[in-house]
């Protein structure tokens, strides 16, 4: 996947909509900005990629549960969790070409030009070097390396100061420094910074002067916290306990692009994981490892993906880092795992009135636990998976195809069920099996068109098996199975065809590699 690939987002745009997974909202309207709908098979795709969260998450750990929280929430929630006095983003505007950008996005963006050019050092010395190559004395000696590592670590220090003291003329100044034309227009004509919320505010009750004003959650992970004593105490949890949630938040992006990568309505799948003060970091390490193994047992590349400390920490970490997967438009963030401390649950306990405390009887004394959370996006899992599964191939015979080698157990479709002709009893033998077949998969039927062009719809969604029935079908109780990713078809028993489709597609096989 070539970084910074906007063709190749462009591809992935076209395609999810033609082919039943992503619509934008509202289209016959014009559609509304940085809003999208999961068509049917972009739900299909969504729903598997949650339910092996789910599962890895909830059924494969006996001390993590779920809970599914109301979106709306008491508005002092928000003043306890510092959304409404904190949750800002500094933009900037072109005066020129009008247009809005994140200011420390457009720094990071200069930053991720120095990394580049690191990269393209390690690749030319590889291939000068072959197997005698050792990448960190590389990294630590040469020079043209150690002139862009400074420059990046000057740049993001002063970056990570200017954001924490909140001194928006510095991060203005720094912008003018590096000389960071507006990617429009390619002026340098810039305003001051500004700090804009991102919360979603609206009215509880039918008469608009007698109204709270309340938010829309711009996080699910509060709605853990308020509960997080209903749950111990409910559950007998004993420290240290996860409670996982998915759904829906909300934020007020002004530069939401780059497809579903940023949108302002958006899912979150989110794990707190309560432990004991002091022992949250050798967690932090643990989740850490968890998480990317779950990430690497799909089978998208290793290379794909990369961690990336924070420099500025949030008001509530004491460590942070991100899960970075390589997306057509370079290495950005997929999953936040971060160690928040006691401060949620301190700040509800002093704005509730309420202890939120853990008693511990091996200490015999109650205390305040510590948090690690992780925090994946759907959507950005969702375009990472459509990112690295499009793939356009030529095969052996100089015809060409469009294939997404989705993940099989996370494909919409596992299986396509195809009669080969629509005649002599072949599509009635299909239906049986296809009835027969659902029960354990989602499956489609076609019998519309030549069989080449069937099994090319199939590959444009990512079904990973497409079954054949044919003349012998009807003699010998077999029918052909297609592997989407390799072609090779194999004659198999229909009595043998669960066992097979169970074997590549069920999320087992996921979990057993965690």
């Amino acid at each position: 996947m070539a970084q910074n690939d906007d063709n190749l987002l462009k591809k992935i745009t076209g395609h999810a909509k033609e082919y039943g997974f992503i619509f934008p909202s509202s289209e016959i309207y014009d559609g509304l900005a940085a809003a999208y709908d999961y068509g049917q098979n972009g739900v299909e795709l969504k729903n598997n990629i949650k339910e092996y969260w789910w599962k890895a998450m909830v059924q494969m750990n006996e001390n993590i549960v779920g809970i599914d929280a109301a979106i709306f929430m008491h508005p002092t929630t928000w003043k306890a969790s510092g959304h409404v006095d904190a949750f800002n983003d500094p933009l900037i505007d072109n005066k020129d070409s009008k247009k809005r950008y994140r200011a420390d996005v457009l720094i990071e963006e200069v930053v991720a030009k120095y990394e580049a050019k690191i990269a393209k050092e390690v690749e030319k010395a590889k291939k000068r070097f072959g197997d005698d190559f050792d990448e960190a004395q590389f990294l630590a000696t040469n020079p043209n390396v150690k002139r862009s590592q400074d420059k990046i670590d000057e740049i993001e220090n002063r970056l990570g100061t200017s954001l924490e003291k909140g001194d928006l003329a510095d991060i203005k100044a720094l912008i003018e420094e590096l000389g960071i034309a507006d990617p429009v227009s390619g002026s340098k004509n810039w305003t001051d910074v500004r700090q804009f919320n991102l919360m979603f505010s609206t009215e509880l009750g039918s008469l608009a002067e007698g109204a709270n004003k309340i938010y829309l959650r711009p996080e699910t992970a509060q709605g853990i916290f308020v509960n997080y004593l209903n749950v111990q105490k409910t559950g007998r949890m004993k420290i240290p306990f996860g409670i996982a949630q998915i759904g829906k938040a909300f934020r007020n992006e002004i530069i939401a692009r780059q497809f579903i990568f940023r949108m302002r309505e958006f899912e979150q799948m989110e794990m707190q994981f309560f432990v004991k003060p002091g022992e949250e970091m050798t967690w932090y390490e643990n989740w850490k490892a968890k998480r990317i193994a779950w990430h690497k047992a799909l089978g998208l590349g290793e290379e794909n993906y990369r961690f990336h400390d924070h420099i500025n920490l949030a008001h509530y970490a004491n460590a942070a880092t991100d899960v970075q997967f390589n997306f057509p438009m370079g290495f950005k963030e997929l999953e936040g795992i971060h160690s928040r401390t006691d401060f949620d649950l301190k700040a509800h306990e002093e704005h509730s009135g309420k202890k939120l405390q853990f008693f511990d009887p091996e200490e015999n004394k109650s205390y305040v636990p510590y948090v690690i959370e992780t925090s994946i996006g759907l959507d950005r899992m969702f375009l990472a998976i459509m990112s690295a599964s499009y793939t356009e191939e030529t095969l052996e015979d100089g015809s060409e195809r469009t294939v997404m080698k989705i993940p099989a157990a996370l494909a919409p479709y596992k299986v396509a069920v195809l009669p080969l002709v629509k005649k002599d009893g072949l599509p009635e033998k299909a239906r049986e099996i296809l009835s027969d077949l659902r029960f354990d998969f989602n499956c489609q039927y076609d019998e519309k068109d030549a069989i080449g062009k069937r099994y090319r719809r199939q590959d444009a969604i990512g079904t990973p098996f497409c079954v054949t029935v044919d003349y012998d079908t009807m003699e010998d109780n077999t029918v052909t199975i297609r592997d989407r990713d390799d072609l090779s078809q194999i004659r198999i028993s229909i009595d043998e065809l669960k066992s097979k489709l169970k074997e590549s597609c069920a999320l087992e096989g996921l979990l057993k590699k965690l």
